[in-house]
């Protein structure tokens, strides 16, 4: 896959041991999502089975492996679900935040394997998607 991101084997690599580590990271990202920032919980009251939950983080799992290789869509998606997560009052920044939530999720799943090059992989690509969910 040709890559717009510097350390897309990196991301990549840390994902895939987080899988192997963690299996479904849903309960996991969820449960550090709703810590943070509870006001989201209620947003998911219907999800009795966590298939919306895990819908919605398996499609955040596509939209970083596009992002991190040929960004076919990643970059619009990621603007079209920030602005429809507005109508269900979920700010652009907490939208944002989310990404923040999966890559501390990983961190924390991965344990001691987690090094220095993931970090900063991890942070150069939340300041990029950042960047490109930045108002214009």
């Amino acid at each position: 896959m040709a890559s717009h991101f510097p350390q897309a084997e990196v991301i990549e690599a840390s994902l895939a041991l987080a899988a192997e580590r963690g299996g479904d990271l849903t309960p996991h990202v969820y449960a550090r999502l709703f810590a943070a920032q509870p006001e989201v919980a209620p947003l998911f009251g219907k999800d009795v089975n966590d298939s919306v939950k895990g819908e919605m983080l398996a499609q955040v799992f596509d939209t970083i492996f596009d992002f991190i290789g040929p960004r076919v869509y990643a970059d619009h998606l990621m603007r079209s679900h920030s602005i429809s997560h507005d109508a269900y009052n979920v700010p652009p920044a907490v939208f944002l935040s989310f990404f923040t939530v999966v890559a501390e999720t990983v961190a924390e799943v991965i344990g001691p394997e987690w090094h220095s090059e993931m970090a900063a992989a991890w942070q150069a690509l939340l300041a990029e998607i950042a960047q490109t969910l930045a108002p214009a």
